[in-house]
């Protein structure tokens, strides 16, 4: 319920000009979350134990309902209508209207169905050191996300945003074919890292093509579309990875994976012109 309404707050608060660089710093924040929340609760589980560590965690949810009671209401765009299921209707309608929006979703969900092997995680660690190398793995995409997020103020100058899209997401398919291929620890988590920025890369540019592209009044029934998307997408993305991985093997999971993730890419390319040759100028 949270993020529909972050994502259509975010366009009302900076300048056109400035989504990417909005967008980069918002998917900062998601990273270093990532990335520290899960060392810090580690840490004090060890240190403190785990009802003091779950008391902090309710003392922290407490911080953050407290600014928001202090945020200031954001009052509703022109031409706003109370919610209904005829308003939730007219956002399917403009998405089917928009092949670059299609095209964004279609690309998102190619990826994390085809190219998300976490659930293989476990069973490739046994090969790459055992248990100690699990959590490695794990944080590799994590980490590549937050480089390519610190080093985004380049984002700023491209404008073939669909095009942007279809390259991150078949750099993400190659990434993910070199992972499969890896036999040793180190190459594995460099491939995983180049998949997370990839990813991280193309989630920036598809947040960018949202917020030029859809009207205020339609923007929060849009982003619970591709929360949808966002949420379902890496659940089926593992399912596929797991029984691909049962009837042929984890490294043929894997393989074909990341394969058949830069065809998708492919396909949304030739398949949605108006997606493909999107440009913020025009």
């Amino acid at each position: 319920m949270q993020r529909p309404a972050l994502d259509a707050l975010l366009p009302r608060l900076v300048a056109r000009e400035e989504l990417a660089a909005a967008g980069a710093l918002n998917s900062l924040r998601g990273t270093v979350g990532m990335i520290l929340g899960p060392a810090i609760g580690g840490l004090m589980i060890a240190g403190l134990g785990l009802p003091i560590t779950y008391a902090v965690e309710i003392a922290a949810f407490g911080v953050s309902l407290l600014t928001l009671w202090l945020m200031r209401a954001v009052p509703p765009p022109t031409g706003a209508e109370p919610p209904s299921l005829r308003r939730i209707t007219e956002g399917l309608r403009y998405a089917r209207s928009r092949q670059e929006l299609i095209g964004t979703y279609a690309t998102d969900m190619v990826a994390m169905f085809f190219g998300m092997p976490q659930a293989l995680f476990p069973a490739i660690a046994e090969h790459l050191g055992g248990p100690r190398t699990l959590g490695l793995l794990f944080a590799a995409p994590a980490v590549g996300s937050l480089i390519a997020t610190a080093t985004s103020g380049w984002t700023n100058r491209v404008h073939r945003h669909g095009l942007a899209i279809i390259l991150a997401a078949s750099a993400w398919g190659a990434a993910i074919i070199g992972f499969g291929l890896a036999r040793t620890l180190w190459p594995a988590l460099i491939f995983l890292a180049l998949a997370g920025g990839a990813d991280m890369i193309s989630g920036i540019f598809r947040m960018v093509v949202w917020n030029q592209t859809i009207p205020d009044h339609l923007r929060g029934r849009l982003a619970g579309i591709e929360l949808i998307s966002y949420t379902s997408g890496p659940t089926l993305g593992n399912f596929e990875a797991g029984a691909v991985a049962a009837a042929f093997g984890v490294t043929a999971s894997i393989l074909s994976g990341g394969v058949l993730c830069v065809v998708g890419a492919v396909a949304c390319a030739l398949l949605l012109p108006r997606f493909r040759g999107y440009d913020a100028r025009r």
